[in-house]
């Protein structure tokens, strides 16, 4: 199927050193099939439909699949679809036929499952922040925003196995699409005899995938993956127990590594240059945007002089190169380099657009200057809100002393809490700046872009530019089947965004930086998207 957008370069990583995942050696059957791996904060939830974090996201997708996943070579391939789906003449039309496959306590995944677990999404009630991933749907915007019922979304289960969905607009990219978390399915019946507590402890959830998640109560931070006996494709899932850890200091997770407690853990700062030339790092690109987003409903960070003072005042080489050093690179836009590419030219998009209010010393404090003037203010006290893991902490510590640096008057308090403290403050608008980070679900420019509609979920800086949102339905809509000119629009949408608005602070693209140990083969590690996934993983000695 042709795409839109390009993969970043061979799209997945499947670190399999030389040990083939594709036979069960005697050799491999006989080795005791476990790990010991970290993530870098804490889970906050097991919903689809209520995930907002990376980390939630990496382990919904260990323990749930939908109707394609991505294969060794980063593409999508079929999952629970039991063949290629029947498209209508228009393109509008898809209706997958479903394998026989099985929830982890033995009762049939059906097609309802998947219109539930959509419907969930879009539904205003769950005020799910991905809820604008269904306007791929008929109806998807319309039901969300409160003008439709959730029971006309484009979606309908047939029979127990036979799933129809029905498209907005023609959509090359669908399968890489359906990979995504939002649209794994949901077992109707357990998630509503659980209701609000679904997907809140271990209890609470269940799942499909290739694991099944044991020992978290919705609190603790150390937690184990086990195999899952129902799953469809058992016999080539080869990792029995997987021990996951949440590790904020990077250090900490180097130490254990270097101690042998860990078999895969995460690299950054001092330890990525440590590391730089050890055979068990690794260092590949990623789509990720680091990010601020400023409060456009409070005076100060309302000021679009105030917001383009404050990303031209911050040296992003300087912070990529000498604080990261992980492989990270400064950017100047929203839409990640090596992402996404021309339909007819074939050139970069970030190429294309270019540095969107790059690091100017010189242009920041003009900026600032007639923004106090416009305030009526020459001293300004700003708070900047991050998460408590070990590099938001040193990436927040960074931005204060730029801004501090360069922005005369200007104070910087910085706010560090636990991620879902910080996640529930920017869904409360109680913030004036916040870093983040936003990794996308496909290789299409749009999944960056749509973070800022008005309308999303995950749009909490109060950005609402009528314009901007024309832009991007004329992108879904009507400009789908025109890829140049849907091409151009978004090119036009992100200047917007960034270089006229500066609704968006984007400040570097981030890297996948590990240790491995060399006796893991097979690990998933993903240019966007989930971070990992531990299917294919196995270990030898």
């Amino acid at each position: 199927m042709k795409k839109i957008g390009l993969l970043l370069g061979a799209a997945l990583f499947i670190l399999a050193g030389c040990f083939s995942t594709g036979d069960n050696t005697e050799e491999e059957n006989s080795t005791q099939q476990e790990i010991s791996v970290s993530l870098s904060g804490e889970l906050t939830t097991l919903d689809s439909a209520q995930y907002t974090d990376v980390n939630s996201s990496d382990m919904i997708g260990q323990l749930t699949e939908g109707l394609y996943r991505y294969d060794e070579e980063g593409e999508p391939e079929l999952a629970l679809a039991s063949k290629e789906p029947e498209v209508s003449e228009d393109g509008l039309t898809y209706t997958f036929q479903l394998k026989d496959t099985n929830y982890s306590d033995g009762t049939p995944v059906k097609a309802e499952d998947f219109v539930y677990a959509f419907q969930t999404v879009v539904d205003p009630e769950m005020a799910s922040s991905s809820s604008n991933r269904m306007d791929i749907f008929q109806n998807g915007r319309e039901i969300r925003e409160g003008d439709k019922d959730v029971a006309e979304l484009g979606a309908k289960a047939i029979d127990d196995s036979t799933l129809e969905l029905q498209l907005e607009d023609p959509l090359s990219f669908l399968p890489e699409i359906l990979t995504g978390t939002p649209f794994m399915p949901k077992s109707k019946e357990f998630a509503e005899d659980e209701g609000k507590q679904y997907g809140t402890n271990t209890e609470k959830f269940l799942g499909n995938g290739p694991f099944v998640i044991n020992d978290w109560d919705g609190n603790n931070e150390s937690w184990t993956l086990e195999k899952n006996p129902e799953y469809w494709d058992q016999d080539n899932v080869q990792m029995e127990t997987i021990n996951v850890q949440v590790v904020k200091e990077v250090a900490t997770g180097t130490n254990l590594f270097t101690d042998g407690q860990l078999d895969y853990t995460l690299l950054a700062d001092t330890q990525a240059q440590q590391y730089q030339n050890d055979e068990q790092a690794y260092f590949e690109p990623k789509a990720m945007v680091g990010y601020i987003s400023p409060n456009q409903k409070r005076e100060v960070t309302s000021n679009v002089n105030v917001r383009k003072a404050i990303l031209q005042a911050i040296d992003k080489d300087n912070f990529a190169q000498n604080i990261l050093s992980d492989g990270s690179t400064p950017l100047n836009g929203f839409v990640a380099s090596d992402f996404a590419k021309n339909p007819s030219t074939d050139e970069d998009f970030r190429e294309e657009n270019g540095d969107l209010l790059p690091y100017d010393k010189k242009a920041a404090q003009q900026s600032w200057e007639k923004a106090k003037e416009e305030l009526g203010q020459d001293e300004v006290t700003l708070e900047l809100l991050s998460a408590d893991a070990a590099m938001s902490k040193k990436t927040i510590e960074y931005i204060q002393g730029q801004l501090e640096e360069t922005l005369s008057g200007l104070e910087i308090t910085i706010k560090s809490v636990p991620l879902q403290n910080r996640l529930d403050l920017q869904t409360e608008g109680d913030f004036d700046l916040v870093f983040g980070t936003w990794t996308p679900d496909y290789a299409d420019p749009i999944d960056f872009l749509n973070f800022y509609d008005s309308q999303s979920g995950l749009n909490t800086s109060g950005y609402d530019n009528p314009d901007y949102d024309k832009g991007l339905e004329e992108a879904r809509t009507t400009l789908a089947n025109d890829p140049d000119a849907r091409w151009d629009k978004l090119l036009e949408m992100e200047r917007l965004l960034v270089e006229e608005d500066a609704a968006v602070l984007p400040f570097y693209q981030g890297a996948n930086a590990y240790l491995k140990t060399n006796r893991l083969g097979g690990i998933q590690v993903f240019p966007f998207g989930r971070t990992v996934s531990y299917r294919t993983t196995f270990i030898t000695e």
